[in-house]
């Protein structure tokens, strides 16, 4: 299956595993299975879920208007593995509280799309009694 992907030109010098981004997108899934690490190797060969066929169709449907905008393809998928017809689009990823846009780049081929959607923010505590609880707003003076 050939995918016709507009490439931009930082994109083209862009190699997986000595494959180009063209070479990607006309290979057959079976030989880019073999290029993935082992983990997305063994979840891809066991087969796609419900919900990662629906999303792969909404991505693959997007691709085929001929009217592109900037529409952003919403999606609680996870652990659905990217693959390079994915590459260009901005998929919305949600991590339990909203969905963070992720713009696909060639780099994040192989990867999980959850992995660029952290579910927790760093904690920034502040001093006692500053935006805090109750019980540590009285600081003894020791």
């Amino acid at each position: 299956m050939s995918i016709e992907i507009e490439i931009p030109p930082e994109w083209e010098k862009f190699k997986y595993r000595g494959r180009t981004l063209r070479e990607l997108l006309n290979m057959p899934m079976d030989e880019l299975i073999n290029l993935f690490p082992a983990r997305a190797r063994r979840s891809l060969r066991r087969g796609l879920t419900r919900a990662q066929v629906k999303l792969l169709a909404k991505i693959r449907k997007y691709r085929m208007q001929k009217e592109k905008g900037k529409k952003i393809i919403k999606t609680h998928v996870r652990d659905m593995i990217v693959l390079p017809e994915m590459v260009g689009l901005t998929i919305a990823v949600y991590n339990g509280k909203e969905f963070i846009p992720v713009r696909i780049v060639p780099e994040m081929i192989g990867h999980y799309l959850g992995e660029f959607s952290p579910t927790t923010k760093k904690v920034q505590h502040g001093e006692p009694g500053l935006k805090a609880t109750r019980s540590s707003m009285y600081v003894s003076l020791k």
